[in-house]
């Protein structure tokens, strides 16, 4: 029984995450997680990349 409700929270934590992936997606953002997520160019998370020069 434990196994049963350990593996049903994991299902809903995952599914939760995916959720979240396929909705910022849709927003049009390119890197999830990065503060410029919309406005990085092509490459994803390029806005680290210049971040850093």
């Amino acid at each position: 029984m434990e196994n049963l409700i350990i593996a049903v929270i994991l299902l809903i934590i995952l599914g939760a995450a995916i959720g979240y992936i396929i909705k910022a997606k849709k927003n049009g953002q390119k890197c999830i997680g990065c503060p410029a997520s919309k406005t990085c160019g092509k490459k994803c998370c390029s806005c680290s990349d210049e971040n850093n020069k």
